[in-house]
């Protein structure tokens, strides 16, 4: 019985307390200090991951510990408690116990390590990856290294739209912001965390440019600022959330290619982005600026006021300011003139003298259009948007290539529209009585 309970406490006491201790030469590596000691260094390591109640790996302990001190000063040796640190142990594919990889040149790339268990067979081991180590850096094939946070740091523009955030800059940038933000916790030793990596910079160009910087995508080193990655309950590498002002933090589930981060990204800024403006085309810098700007510029001909006074004016521009607030998030330009406001415009486009209202979608880059064939109503133009933004759609070119001269008007006053005034004809010189008898 005794030695029954000997055993429990003894068993208890290796699960609270692992495998080492600090004055073995063995050294315990945690995910704060995995990327500093073992990712950034020049060294060779070999590591195991272990869990404290698994017998073969308290079998291994003091052949484990007499190859770190054999090893001393040449190669180094860790111990990762992969039962506490799952997450640490998860990024390198640890399955079973104890996992042993051998961390060599470049550091991004363990080796399992395959060998026998006795002391004398890993440092066999040790030696004969030293060897190789060494070769490598001889004939310049070293690997060196590469933390994750010097890799999300150099590279140029590649990386140049990706905010990095601290313990000490998160609050001040993220919390209360008027923009949208996208942030990643990442550690620099997950693999997961590496593919994302050239995604999420590619989607953060992207999205500053389509968002004008109103979503912004962040990155967090998790193993450094344990504050932040304590406060949002961080697990797993890489954890996306999303923060937007007056609302509680929200997990990205989404995919991790760069289209899918996109693509949620315009969502969430159409969410919380005004409609865009309709404006009139009043002179060549609206036109212009406008479809300069967006992917599509959508440009409605309305009838002449005469034709529908101020209430069906209004009604045609209800109808264009719903269509773009439905495809906000295309971030397209909308823009109207008035029936014969801009004539050479409307011929360039194919309309020109009948058929009012009708409307244009322009890419101003390609110089090309297409034209609503449908009715000028929610359903018909919805059904016209809907297919552009799939690509489908018959186009023509812009009459000319290019837009052709706009001329400057006077925006509309928001008035019913009123005849012009003709000038007043004197009669008293007209001899009313021959001009009846000419006109018999």
């Amino acid at each position: 019985l005794l030695f029954i309970l000997g055993t429990v406490s003894c068993t208890l006491f290796l699960a609270v307390n692992g495998l080492y201790s600090a004055s073995d030469d063995v050294i315990e590596l945690t995910p704060t200090n995995f990327n500093k000691e073992v990712i950034q260094s020049e060294n060779l390591w070999l590591v195991e991951f272990y869990a404290p109640w698994c017998g073969h790996c308290q079998r291994l302990t003091p052949e484990w510990k007499k190859a770190a001190t054999a090893l001393k000063g040449v190669v180094k040796v860790g111990a990762v408690d992969a039962d506490k640190h799952q997450s640490l142990g998860g990024q390198y594919g640890v399955r079973g116990f104890p996992t042993i990889k051998i961390f060599g040149a470049n550091k991004n790339k363990a080796e399992d390590y395959q060998g026998g268990r006795t002391s004398d067979a890993i440092v066999d081991a040790a030696l004969s990856a030293l060897r190789s180590f060494v070769k490598d850096r001889l004939s310049g094939r070293s690997g060196g290294y590469s933390s994750g946070k010097q890799s999300r740091e150099s590279g140029g523009g590649d990386k140049k739209d990706v905010i990095e955030l601290t313990d000490d800059s998160f609050d001040k940038n993220v919390i209360n912001s008027d923009d949208v933000w996208m942030v990643e916790f990442y550690a620099p030793w997950c693999g997961h965390c590496k593919n994302l990596e050239p995604e999420w910079a590619a989607a953060a160009t992207e999205v500053k440019e389509q968002t004008k910087g109103k979503v912004k995508l962040a990155a967090v080193d998790a193993t450094v600022n344990q504050m932040l990655a304590s406060r949002y309950g961080i697990r797993g590498f890489p954890t996306i959330k999303i923060f937007q002002k007056g609302e509680d933090p929200a997990d990205y589930d989404g995919g991790r290619t760069r289209s899918d981060i996109v693509s949620r990204a315009l969502d969430l800024f159409s969410d919380n982005a005004p409609p865009p403006e309709l404006l009139e085309i009043i002179s060549e810098d609206v036109l212009k600026s406008t479809c300069d700007a967006h992917q599509l510029c959508i440009i409605s001909v309305l009838p002449h006021i005469l034709d529908t006074g101020a209430s069906g004016r209004n009604s045609y521009l209800d109808v264009m300011l719903k269509m773009a607030e439905k495809y906000k998030k295309k971030m397209w330009g909308w823009l109207w003139t008035e029936a014969g406001a801009q004539s050479d415009l409307e011929s360039s486009l194919g309309i020109g003298g009948f058929g009012y209202p009708a409307m244009a979608a322009v890419n101003a880059r390609k110089m090309k259009f297409a034209l609503l064939k449908g009715s000028f109503s929610e359903q018909g133009i919805n059904e016209f948007l809907r297919e552009l933004s799939v690509g489908r759609g018959s186009t023509a070119p812009v009459g000319g290539g290019a837009f052709p001269k706009i001329h400057s008007v006077e925006p509309w006053d928001g008035k019913d529209g009123e005849l012009p005034v003709e000038d007043d004809i004197d009669l008293s010189d007209v001899d009313l009585d021959d001009w009846d008898k000419d006109e018999l």
